[in-house]
């Protein structure tokens, strides 16, 4: 094995990590999630590290070989080729990072030898390389989308890694000439007095211009999280904490009215990540977000066009259908569809509504966990005042 590569940890390593931690495959609402690789050392106060019970683990270590995470993947329940939207170590790690750049390229070397030509997602603040580049250019099948995370955050207790590098690998990814890769800036965390001054949200319209798409989003402040940062001081955003990413209202209003002043020649800016990925492929968004009709507000007409034409409202054989191969959707009840989106209960968890979500390109909501309108899978904080 070639030095670039990370070595595996001990079997009994693996066995002794929490539980969370040791599903490298896991579905999440923009993909089903390769993870074989976990730690960074970039040390993001709010990373979503913290609920997995791995913020401690700051140097990347390898759970598994490449060669067996892909064939996890792909024999994954959940699994479906040309399908299935796919991410790749963004959960607990950083892609480009120096010593776990070589298992982002087995991995999709692998996929793409496969000539599979599902989405897939690669999410880094990273320093990416020329050759980084060509590489990703040289897949001839998988749809590849890099999402660069920015933030814009100041305050080196919260955000050490300066945001500097990943808007130098944005630009470089996205000058590259005939590319086959999409790029998309990806704004985030937004929290309200940490970084939407007017010099923020400005820079961010400019920093537009050097992406395919946009895409602005909240922060995920859990239980765990809040904990940090109470034991270390840091000046908590929020008195409560929630199990949705939190974009206030006014937060959200400040953007649209800075963005509607952005460059002539930005990229369209998007509520939802799925959106903003099916959008820089000319392809219908595969979460069925069209019938979310105040989501679409700000898209491009010609975006719009695209999902009217393949939003289609599933009946409730249809979706047992999707679901009777998922023995975790045994218990799924369909309580509504509308044009909107379909509610179910009995699901054990969000990854089997994932699935299907994805099987129909349609929305699925759990009668649990409602989805108000406006605010579409946000946290209540920031919105109490809004009429529904």
């Amino acid at each position: 094995m070639s030095s670039a590569f990370i070595p595996l940890l001990p079997r009994e390593a693996v066995a002794a990590l929490p539980e969370r931690a040791r599903e490298v495959v896991e579905y999440r609402k923009s993909g089903l999630s390769l993870n074989h690789i976990q730690g960074c050392p970039l040390g993001c106060a709010y990373c979503i590290r913290h609920t997995y019970g791995l913020w401690d683990s700051r140097q990347p270590q390898a759970l598994m070989s490449d060669a067996e995470a892909v064939e996890q993947l792909v024999r994954h329940r959940y699994f479906r080729p040309h399908d299935t939207p796919l991410q790749v170590f963004n959960r607990a790690t950083d892609p480009f990072l120096p010593g776990v750049r070589e298992h982002l390229f087995a991995v999709l070397n692998d996929l793409d030898g496969r000539e599979l030509t599902n989405h897939v997602l690669v999410i880094t603040r990273a320093h990416l390389k020329v050759s980084d580049c060509e590489r990703l250019n040289a897949l001839r099948h998988l749809k590849v989308t890099l999402l660069f995370t920015y933030s814009g955050i100041d305050d080196k207790r919260i955000e050490p890694h300066p945001s500097q590098i990943v808007v130098k690998s944005l630009r470089l990814a996205t000058a590259l000439n005939s590319r086959r890769y999409r790029t998309i800036l990806y704004w985030r965390p937004l929290v309200p007095g940490l970084n939407d001054t007017a010099a923020h949200l400005a820079r961010a319209a400019v920093l537009s211009r050097w992406a395919d798409a946009t895409v602005f989003t909240g922060l995920f402040y859990r239980d765990e999280i809040a904990e940090y940062y109470r034991a270390n001081g840091l000046p908590e955003p929020y008195e409560e904490t929630a199990r949705r990413k939190i974009v206030p209202e006014t937060l959200e209003g400040r953007i649209l009215a800075r963005f509607a002043r952005r460059p002539s020649d930005a990229s369209p800016l998007f509520r939802k990540t799925s959106c903003a990925v099916s959008y820089v492929h000319s392809l219908p968004d595969y979460n069925g977000h069209y019938g979310i009709r105040e989501l679409c507000d700000i898209c491009p007409a010609a975006q719009l066009d695209l999902c009217a034409q393949a939003h289609q409202v599933p009946s409730p054989h249809q979706l047992h259908e999707a679901a009777a191969s998922l023995p975790d959707a045994a218990g799924m009840r369909v309580t509504e569809i509308t044009g909107r989106a379909a509610q179910v209960n009995g699901l054990p968890s969000e990854q089997p509504r994932y699935f299907l979500q994805h099987r129909l390109a349609f929305q699925i909501h759990d009668a649990a966990h409602p989805h108000r309108q406006r605010r579409h899978g946000r946290a209540e904080i920031g919105w109490e005042n809004a009429n529904d």
